[in-house]
């Protein structure tokens, strides 16, 4: 899993609540179990009309927004079904940090396993930081993991919460097998010493 530590770049603003992970990824693209060429068909049905060409109004097909990296968007991101897939098409497009209001408990817990940061904020400084992300791709933001704040294109800086653990391992870049790999000595140690104790297991 890629590390996260600071992220500067393009926010894209979208105001829209309860966006669903059938929204993000919808049900025709879950036959894959790979991780990577979902980004393409991120938000496809508000991304695209019905031939398959890009809808230009819709936010991510702005040229300003080709490249963000920051997402921000309404209340109660990542409802509905638990796919992976949703943080999956998410990451493959590019977008490392989601900000909301609130998130889908299955959604959120996602993100920090496929080194994605969903960060939740009250309305005020979720409204403040959208009108930031309207600015367009003049308008960069910096997310610092390290320090938990977020700094607007103005300079005005938001602290934010995280949890300890979980900022370990999106800083470190370990996922759940990283988390194993990383006590692989351990392992390999009682395992020798239960193969010594019980042979006959």
């Amino acid at each position: 899993m890629d590390k996260f530590t600071t992220l500067h770049g393009v926010a894209a603003p979208l105001p829209l609540i309860n966006v669903d992970t059938d929204m993000i990824i919808p049900k025709q693209f879950l036959k894959t179990i790979k991780r990577e060429g979902l980004g393409v068909n991120l938000f496809d049905e508000m991304r695209y009309d019905d031939d398959g060409k890009e809808i230009p109004t819709f936010v991510l097909n702005q040229p300003a927004y080709r490249d963000a990296e920051i997402l921000v968007a309404g209340d109660n991101f990542g409802c509905g079904s638990s796919r992976e897939h949703a943080p999956w098409a998410i990451k493959d497009f590019g977008i490392r940090c989601v900000i909301a209001t609130s998130f889908a408990d299955i959604f959120f817990n996602n993100c920090f396993k496929n080194g994605i940061l969903p960060i939740a904020l009250p309305q005020e400084q979720v409204d403040l930081l959208m009108k930031d992300a309207e600015k367009g791709s003049n308008a960069r933001m910096t997310v610092d993991l390290e320090n938990q704040q977020i700094t607007t294109s103005d300079g005005e800086t938001i602290a934010f919460e995280v949890d300890s653990f979980r900022k370990h391992c999106l800083i470190e870049g370990l996922d759940d097998i990283g988390l194993t790999l990383a006590k692989a000595p351990a392992i390999e140690a009682f395992e020798q010493q239960i193969a010594q104790a019980r042979p006959w297991v």
